[in-house]
């Protein structure tokens, strides 16, 4: 792939970093330092670990006499990476009270600077190698993007006072919900997979051919009245729709509702970004583990998609939904007919296991350990959500998470065989 133009890439890079900035603008600093679980990490760890990936892999090996802005932060922001050394545990990393908030806002300054910088002297030999680089790491920082929202999320519901983050921005209005319809693909031989046009993860490739069955595809993602009958009818209490792991999740969390769900009254509300409001009946319903949606699944008579299915079909629509850019910061009613919401609004939990696609190899090095290592235990999600950037989405794009994690914005859309 021809690497972007200098100019290009670097308007790109400082977007992506400005973005990154706004949605912590509103974040005080003592919101900034809290972790609220070992698997969510503090805002500012996001803004330092999204920094120290451009400083470890792109200007310390490539641009000469480049002398790093902190020995130690090496070690403090490293998140997984073995091979660049050893890292503070992640389930403490709320207890990096210091370096301050300021001195990380100088770290990512001093980075910007420094990049800019090697992009402008950079030969075309060197160009070659690192312009890729840079693109992998705003397409990082665009995850831990969403990972800032999601993070402060969880911490924010755990404050009794239900403190919003960001205002509130009322979603268009819905004259009437939307019918649940059903949309059939042929079965046969279908490519899948990155095919060499613009960016993807290593995960994504390579393309390849799979078989797949006729099926049906929902029209839209469920909603949270949708799941709401499941709730009423007992579908936390009831084991035959739970596969075992996910039965043991239910006793040993105590699980009666989707994540933030709380009850008010006798009234269903639910904790978001704005606050807390009340439960938007007609909205997809998110925040539900994969166990959570293959329980709904089997009490609704269907099953959720394969990822092949997934891609099958989300091919035939255009790559746009309710996205972050869009600063409401939660799924929305359908609004409109036909086959939608495949992009934004939640992540759609797929019934694919993560794993290698034929002829999968890691890159070499430490940036081998993106994505490859993790390629267990785990289902694909697909499709983006509310606070996905637009941009970072495509129809071969594959996250990834444990069943039982429910703090992200992950949805439900069910499928059949025809």
């Amino acid at each position: 792939m021809t690497p972007p133009s200098p100019a290009a890439l670097q308007a790109r890079f400082a977007a992506v970093r400005r973005a990154t900035e706004r949605l912590t603008a509103t974040l005080s600093a003592e919101d900034q330092v809290v972790q609220s679980m070992p698997e969510a990490s503090p805002t500012k760890w996001h803004l330092a670990h999204t920094t120290w990936f451009y400083e470890a892999f792109i200007l310390a090996p490539h641009r000469g006499g480049y002398r790093v802005f902190h020995q130690d932060f090496g070690y403090l922001f490293n998140s997984y990476y073995e091979a660049a050394g050893p890292r503070h545990p992640r389930p403490r990393r709320g207890m990096l009270t210091r370096p301050s908030l300021a001195e990380i806002h100088g770290y990512r300054r001093y980075v910007d600077e420094h990049l800019a910088v090697l992009v402008a002297e950079a030969d075309e030999a060197t160009w070659q190698t690192v312009a890729p680089l840079i693109e992998l790491g705003l397409h990082h920082e665009q995850q831990h993007q969403e990972l800032i929202l999601t993070d402060i999320l969880h911490a924010f519901a755990q404050n009794p006072l239900a403190p919003a983050a960001f205002p509130l921005v009322e979603a268009p209005p819905i004259v009437a919900p939307c019918d649940l319809g059903w949309y059939g693909f042929d079965g046969g031989l279908r490519r899948i997979g990155y095919d060499g046009g613009g960016f993807a993860y290593d995960n994504e490739g390579p393309a390849h051919l799979v078989h797949i069955e006729p099926f049906r595809l929902a029209s839209r993602l469920i909603t949270c009245g949708e799941f709401l009958a499941f709730i009423v009818d007992g579908g936390y209490r009831e084991p035959r729709l739970w596969l075992a792991d996910g039965w043991a999740a239910v006793e040993a969390q105590g699980w009666e509702a989707p994540l933030y769900w709380r009850r008010r009254q006798g009234e269903w509300w639910q904790m978001t970004l704005a606050g807390m409001l009340p439960l938007d009946r007609q909205a997809p319903v998110c925040h539900v583990g994969y166990y959570e949606a293959d329980a709904f699944a089997r009490w609704a008579g269907r099953r959720l998609p394969l990822e092949a299915e997934w891609e099958v079909a989300a091919r035939t629509v255009a790559c746009q939904g309710n996205f972050a850019d869009a600063g409401v910061y939660r799924p929305l009613a359908a609004p409109t007919t036909g086959l939608s919401q495949m992009y934004g609004d939640a992540w759609e939990w797929t019934a694919s296991a993560y794993l290698a696609y034929p002829g999968y190899r890691p890159p070499a090095g430490a940036i081998g350990e993106y994505n490859g290592k993790f390629m267990c235990n785990q289902f694909v999600l697909r499709g983006g959500s509310c606070a996905t950037a637009a941009d970072h989405i495509r129809p071969t794009y594959r996250n990834f998470f444990y069943p039982a994690q429910r703090w992200q914005f992950s949805g439900i859309r069910l499928a059949e065989d025809a």
